[in-house]
């Protein structure tokens, strides 16, 4: 059974925004997509909330789940 852990990141004047694109381009993004047992990590913007972003994190299970 898969892992799914969703985190919403909040800020103002776009910092959530800025986060992600940071760790996206950081190469910290591809490094967690490329861990034993990830099965999805990528971020979406909400249309309605320009300060949040939410992240979907997802595991082949908890066994391979690294913090």
């Amino acid at each position: 059974m898969s892992l799914i852990i969703n985190i919403y990141y909040t800020g103002e004047n776009g910092l959530a925004k800025k986060f992600a694109k940071e760790m996206i381009s950081s190469g910290i993004v591809e490094r967690v997509r490329a861990e034993e047992g990830n099965e999805r990590y990528n971020y979406f913007f909400p249309m309605d909330d320009e300060e949040t972003v939410l992240l979907i994190d997802r595991w082949k299970d908890s066994e391979v789940f690294v913090v």
